[in-house]
């Protein structure tokens, strides 16, 4: 049973850091894609970064430069490192693991999900 446990968040001034933190329990699998995801209030859910079990990396063009996806795998934990934040980057973020390669950052690829953290970036 694969379970996501996130922790970080909060809330910081425009231009501000943030890192958030994603404890993985349980994934087994030699191949898997770990994400994270945000959703603001009334949109949709939206990838934001991808890094594969070669520790391959992909970002949304919004987040290049500002937002680091990394794993310890030590510690089995996921990280977003996220730099100058902007008012737009405010949402519920996810971490999400997809048992198998990454494909297509959309949510429905992705089987397991942590319970979400608050982000909020006053201006």
């Amino acid at each position: 049973q694969v379970q996501l446990v996130q922790s970080g968040g909060g809330s910081v001034q425009a231009g501000g850091s943030l890192r958030l933190s994603c404890a993985a329990y349980g994934v087994t699998y030699s191949t898997y894609c770990e994400a994270w995801f945000r959703q603001a209030p009334g949109k949709e859910r939206e990838g934001v970064a991808t890094i594969d079990s070669d520790g391959r990396t992909t970002y949304i063009d919004s987040v290049k430069g500002r937002f680091t996806i990394s794993r310890d795998n030590a510690k089995n934990t996921l990280y977003l490192q996220m730099n100058t934040l902007k008012p737009e980057d405010t949402a519920m973020y996810y971490c999400a693991v997809r048992l198998g390669r990454c494909y297509v950052l959309h949510s429905s690829a992705f089987h397991y999900w942590g319970q979400g953290t608050q982000v909020t970036v006053s201006s």
